[in-house]
This record gives structure tokens, sequence and C-alpha cells, in this order.
């Protein structure tokens, strides 16, 4: 196996099999962890300035010398990244969403990961067409001018790969939010509901089941249940008022609201309707989750709630004793998130979440916690409760009733260990 690379390496150097033992039982002298007043906020005086600083001497670049806004140059750091020894192909590889530099619930376009199993296609969008086939009245075949002809909507809807922190099922493993977590992401995705062309196709009675397929090198395919598809399924062109980036399936790809982002087809060049599910390459030997008896588990869609504090965490460590501001994202694929609760000693003593930003069902919502810190060793976790009521679990229970043979759909509570000098790491509570 090769090197981790440096950035999610744990800070004080130590070996990842130190880095998979898990903590037994909480640290000592936690404490220090109290509401802040307005008052005990005040900033730190900022000394007196005596110099005219460079930028206030020379003009800035006009409007035509950046037609196309970038972040500033001291955002610079704040990039997807990738893990060279997690698959064995670039074209078949997957990057982070940095989740401990962002806040709000929106996603920049050029922030959300990539997940790709055959590189990124490139298609001109005069030239690209979608068919739907199979158990339809009409077997159609529409231009991207033709789908931009229907009704359009607006939703905003959370993507999380089903392998989302699956290297952690068996212990502690990458060491930084971006890692563990970072397969998600939450945009408003702009196109027209599935089901609208759908009924422009007409579809038979005896129809159960749609297999979108991607154009891209791999051919990407699952089968998805129609009554999924006609519920809140979209075809999307744009995502944060803009096109598609070619990485998120230009011109073209399927939304599956709270399912698993395999099932999310990119650059989408067909749709076969038909009577059974197809059970590909994506849904057999892939995307199932292999238990400890040697059965798996069939059809697992859905995302159930999930949370992880993105600040402070491994790439985010504690600067200042204090006030300070915990901050962080919970989703569920069910519904809305309704709670989220928060513990700065591993489980002791729970505080609910103050919740800011829109609350929508499928979508990615950000929570934070103000607190002291009087530079004790600290034990960070937060538990989601979404709408219908199911509460996130441990990932003991998790492994309890999966056993540690799958990679998928580990919504486990993610423990943050705050040390003496503010330093993070990924560890486990038992």
């Amino acid at each position: 196996m090769k090197k981790e690379p440096r950035d999610i390496r744990p800070a004080d150097g130590q070996s990842d099999n130190g880095r998979r033992r898990f903590l037994k039982g909480g640290l000592a002298a936690l404490g220090g962890v109290a509401a802040t007043s307005v008052a005990a906020r005040a900033a730190t005086p900022a000394p007196e300035i005596t110099e005219v600083q460079e930028w206030n001497q020379f003009l800035g670049d006009g409007v035509a010398a950046r037609p196309y806004g970038m972040p500033s140059q001291f955002e610079k750091h704040v990039v997807r990244r990738d893990v060279e020894w997690l698959t064995a192909s670039r074209e078949s590889s997957v990057n982070f969403t940095p989740l401990h530099d962002l806040d709000g619930i929106i996603t920049p376009n050029g922030l959300c990961f990539e997940r790709h199993h055959g590189g990124i296609a490139e298609i001109p969008p005069e030239k690209h067409r979608l068919m739907i086939n199979g158990l339809v009245d009409r077997e159609l075949v529409f231009t991207m001018d033709d789908l931009k002809r229907f009704p359009r909507v607006n939703r905003i809807f959370f993507l999380e790969c089903a392998a989302n922190s699956g290297m952690e099922w068996r212990g502690a493993q990458l060491n930084g939010c971006q890692f563990t977590h970072g397969m998600v992401h939450c945009v408003q995705y702009t196109g027209v509901l599935l089901k609208t062309v759908l009924e422009e196709c007409g579809v038979k009675t005896n129809a159960k089941w749609l297999m979108p397929e991607g154009a891209d090198a791999s051919g990407m395919n699952r089968s998805v249940p129609l009554e999924k598809a006609l519920d809140d399924c979209m075809l999307a062109f744009s995502m944060n008022g803009e096109a598609l980036r070619p990485e998120q399936g230009y011109p073209l790809r399927l939304v599956v609201p709270g399912w698993e982002g395999n099932m999310w087809v990119k650059w989408l060049r067909r749709i076969e309707v038909g009577d059974q599910p197809w059970h590909t390459r994506e849904e057999t030997s892939k995307y199932t989750d292999l238990l400890e008896n040697g059965k798996s588990r069939r059809f697992t869609w859905v995302m159930d709630a999930k949370s992880v504090v993105t600040n402070p965490s491994p790439q985010a460590p504690l600067r200042f004793k204090g006030p300070n501001v915990l901050s962080g994202l919970a989703w569920s694929g069910r519904g809305a998130i309704k709670r989220v609760d928060v513990t700065l000693d591993g489980g002791k003593n729970w505080v609910t979440a103050d919740i800011q930003g829109p609350v929508l069902p499928k979508s990615l919502t950000r929570f934070y916690v103000n607190f002291e810190w009087d530079g004790k060793p600290l034990l960070i976790q937060s538990r989601a409760i979404d709408d219908t009521g199911y509460v996130q679990p441990t990932k003991n229970e998790l492994r309890a009733a999966r056993g540690t043979n799958s990679i998928y759909h580990n919504n486990g509570i993610q423990t943050w260990h705050v040390r003496e000098n503010g330093e993070v790491e990924n560890v486990e509570v038992s």
C-alpha cells in the first residue's frame, strides 16, 4: 500500500495502526465547555496601524481582467483532493469536497466531489441525445433544446456516494473530514421532472423499472424503480445557476434525490423502461452491502441520516482558547433533519445544536454550537435525527447489524479527538 498523502496523515506522525486503535472510554480532564456570552466574544484588539498597506496604494484589475470570477488567491488551498491508492485507475477514481473549508449548505460548483468509472466525457451539447425506449407508447429521442422546452423546476438536494466513509468500517483510517466524509455535496439543480418526459412517451401499464445509461466510456447504468422516477427524479442540465460542469455530467444528468450517488447517472443518453430490474454490475458485484454471514443486502438505495462536525476536525484544528464556534453538516435521504445533538466529551453529555439556514428535505443542513475551550482534550461527536424519527447510529451499532465486510452506507457517528495543542485526530470511542 502506498503511503498516504501528507495532508491526511495524523498531526503527530503516528502510524496507521495507531490511528486504528480504539480509545477505551473517555479522556480524562474533559471540561472547560460552556455557553459563551456575547461580551466574552469581543475580538482581540488589533495593533495600531502605522503604515499605508500595499493594497491601499495601487489600482486593482478592472472588470475586463476577470471575465469568469475566481476565488481569491488567498483561498487557493481550498480544493478537492484525492487519495491515490484508493482505486486502481485514475480514470475510475474519486476526489473529495473540502467540507472543513466551506460554510452554509450550498457547495460551489468547482468543489463538488467527483466520482468516475471511465473518466470525464466531454460532450458537445448540440450533439447530445437522450433516447427513451422499452415499455413506452412512443420511443422518442430528445435533443438538449427539446428538453429545455419542457416545464422547468429548481430543487436543492445533496448527493452522496454510497462509499462515503467506507474506509471507516473497520476502524479510523483517514485523518481528515474531507477524506472521511467528503464524497457529498449539495447544490441547486435546474431541469425538468423525469415524470414529465416519461408522460410525453407514454409509460405502459406493465412498466415497473427504468434503466438509465450514461454516455461515458464505462456506459454506467442502474435499475431505478418507476415509483421513484415518477416521484421526485429530475433530468438536470444546470447546477447553482450555471450549466453542469463536465465532471458533474454535462450536458445532462439524472437526479435521484436522497438515494446513493451511483444511481445519479451522468452524461445521460438513454432510459429504457422495463418490467423488472436489470441486475447490472453496479447493483450486483458493486453497490451492495455484504453482510457478516456472506449474504448481501439488495437495493439499499436510501442514504440514511448522517452528520459530521467539519470544524474543528483534523484539517481544521482549534487555534484559540476561549470562545469558539463548532460547525457541521447533517443530511438524510428520507426527509429533512429535525435535530442535531453534539457532545464534546465522547457522549457523556449532549447539547442540541443551533440549525441555521434553510432546512430542506434531502438537502444538507448546517448546524453550530458556541463553546469555550480551556485547552483540555475533547472528544467531539454529532448525532443527526430526521423527521421520520430515525436516529444516526454509532459505528459499533452498525457493525453489530452488518459486520465489517461492506464499504457502503456507513452513516455511523464520527469522533474527533482534540488534543491540548488544538490538533485533531480521527479516533473511535468504545
